[in-house]
């Protein structure tokens, strides 16, 4: 078994069952997951807000089909912002893949079923390069689940902001004619999604950093200087959770780019 990274923090904020259930519409904001039922599942997102990122996966994962969401966040979120070994970092977001595309035949009305298929699938693809990408089906497949998310769950920020980033990437990589003619990628449509995603979650230091890179991608050097003050927003904001804290990280990275 590969043993992942820790994640390290200076933050001594520590969740646990009774503040995070307190907490928990803040939290899940992004992806408008439900406060579970379950004990394990509760306990496993425990695990996860705090940084420890492998024992949620391996708690949610033990926790049966209602632990997968968990699992699955867990993982990605640590082979974004964690992982550096390139294979182990592919072979992650291609186990979520499979486990939200096995979770859609049991769970069909779980948007985040959906969302964690695509998620993983465009950072693989991102990781393989985007063109690569494409050519083995990649696209047509995160655009898919990506609208099934929203259908399924309109007020999913994450997956507004994660489609906009689709048009972003498409449009970068293969340019504005070819992607709208293969792909249905179009500016206008990724700016609009961007701008609903942070209306939806507009304390989220991930959303900013994405937002602004999406426009860098969109727009080019005119929009050089709204990036950085969606960087310097992002460093300025007060994260909540382990995640929050490694988007202030990246972005204050960013900002030294």
């Amino acid at each position: 078994m590969v043993t992942w990274s820790r994640f390290i923090s200076s933050d001594s904020v520590q969740f646990n069952e009774a503040n995070l259930q307190k907490n928990w519409l803040r939290l899940h904001r992004c992806d408008a997951e439900p406060l579970p039922v379950n004990s394990d599942v509760l306990h496993a997102w425990v695990l996860f807000h705090n940084g420890d990122f492998q024992q949620a996966a391996d708690k949610g994962l033990k926790a049966g089909n209602d632990g997968v969401t968990v699992a699955n966040k867990a993982t990605s979120v640590y082979a974004r912002f964690l992982e550096k070994r390139e294979k182990i970092k592919l072979a992650l977001f291609l186990e979520v893949a499979a486990r939200a595309e096995a979770q859609q035949a049991l769970m069909p009305h779980n948007p985040n079923a959906f969302f964690w298929q695509a998620y993983a699938l465009s950072q693989y693809g991102q990781a393989i390069s985007v063109a690569k990408g494409m050519t083995q089906g990649v696209g047509n497949k995160v655009k898919a689940a990506l609208n099934r998310t929203i259908e399924l769950c309109p007020a999913h920020a994450d997956a507004h902001l994660a489609l906009a980033s689709f048009h972003a990437e498409v449009i970068d990589k293969v340019g504005a004619l070819i992607a709208g003619m293969t792909y249905g990628a179009k500016k206008e449509t990724g700016l609009a999604l961007f701008k609903q995603a942070l209306q939806l979650n507009p304390d989220s230091p991930v959303s900013l950093i994405d937002y602004a890179n999406g426009l860098l991608m969109l727009e080019g050097e005119k929009k050089i200087k709204e990036a950085s003050r969606l960087y310097q927003q992002a460093v300025a904001s007060q994260p909540q959770d382990a995640l929050e804290r490694l988007g202030v990280a990246l972005a204050r990275v960013e900002l030294q780019n």
